[in-house]
């Protein structure tokens, strides 16, 4: 364990093995901290914050600090991090709002320089958030998502699994998994890429397409295109997507109405 001699601890503190403390760090209340976990010059991490192994918590990031909630009345809640989690430069996250609520992040993410998480939200696992995107309270993001610079999320909002969100985006509506979205409540076409990269085969890449122009390039409302999907053999994936929506609350993220664009080449020959 190496920690340095400017760092200020609580003595109610929780600190593993191997963990690394730069100058000025300031651990604060009844944090826990995993083993090989690397914490930088001047972090600030406080409250009931539980920290897995492996992290990096980059220069400046404040970790476990109370809620922006009008409503937070000072009460005990939680703030729990999991393994291999990197913060960078002056990334905040924020614990719970109501008593005994918790903010929950899962393993293997990355949140670049500026990132918000805010109150009682839940992060999946390999979930990348890039500079400047804000997060507020109640969302979920669910596994592989790609979120870019400078993207706003609005409370209660649900992204799903390896949805990708184009930079400056504004979301006030869930993006249905493997999809993209860009702008304002909208999607253009699925996440080709990242389901490359993830390694789901060229059949339920196409499969994942035809139900993509089913549900957005059909002219059909999103009940009458749900019906046409579950009239069907769905693959687990397209099962997925089609629970998702039928689980959401706020509504999906919708095509342009005005400018329905034509889905790509890449998405129309995909190999």
């Amino acid at each position: 364990m190496v920690i340095h001699p400017t760092a200020i601890i609580d003595p109610k503190a929780e600190i593993g093995a191997d963990v690394f403390i730069g100058p000025y760090v300031i651990i604060e209340g009844n944090v826990k901290i995993g083993r090989g976990t690397k914490i930088y010059a001047r972090a600030h991490i406080l409250g009931a914050t539980e920290i897995g192994e492996d992290c990096q918590i980059h220069m400046g990031a404040i970790i476990g600090h109370e809620p922006q909630d009008l409503g937070f009345k000072d009460q005990e809640s939680l703030l729990k991090i999991g393994h291999r989690n990197i913060f960078r430069e002056n990334v905040t996250v924020h614990r719970g709002t109501q008593k005994g609520s918790m903010t929950y992040i899962g393993h293997d993410n990355y949140f670049m320089g500026g990132v918000h998480i805010a109150h009682n939200c839940t992060i999946g696992n390999k979930v990348i958030l890039c500079n400047n995107a804000l997060v507020a309270g109640y969302v979920q993001i669910e596994d592989q998502a790609f979120i870019s610079g400078g993207v706003v999320i609005h409370q209660f909002t649900r992204i799903g699994k390896l949805a990708m969100i184009s930079g400056w985006s504004a979301l006030s509506k869930d993006v249905p998994p493997f999809l993209i979205a860009q702008g304002r409540n909208c999607v253009k076409a699925i996440n080709v890429v990242g389901l490359r990269r993830a390694g789901y085969p060229l059949s339920v890449r196409r499969e994942i397409q035809r139900a993509f122009k089913t549900l957005f390039r059909s002219g059909l409302n999103i009940h009458q295109a749900l019906s046409v999907l579950e009239a069907q053999e769905l693959s687990p994936e397209v099962r997925y997507m089609v629970e998702f929506i039928k689980n959401s609350k706020r509504g999906i993220c919708r095509g342009n109405p005005r400018r329905q664009t034509r889905i790509s080449a890449e998405m129309e020959e995909d190999e």
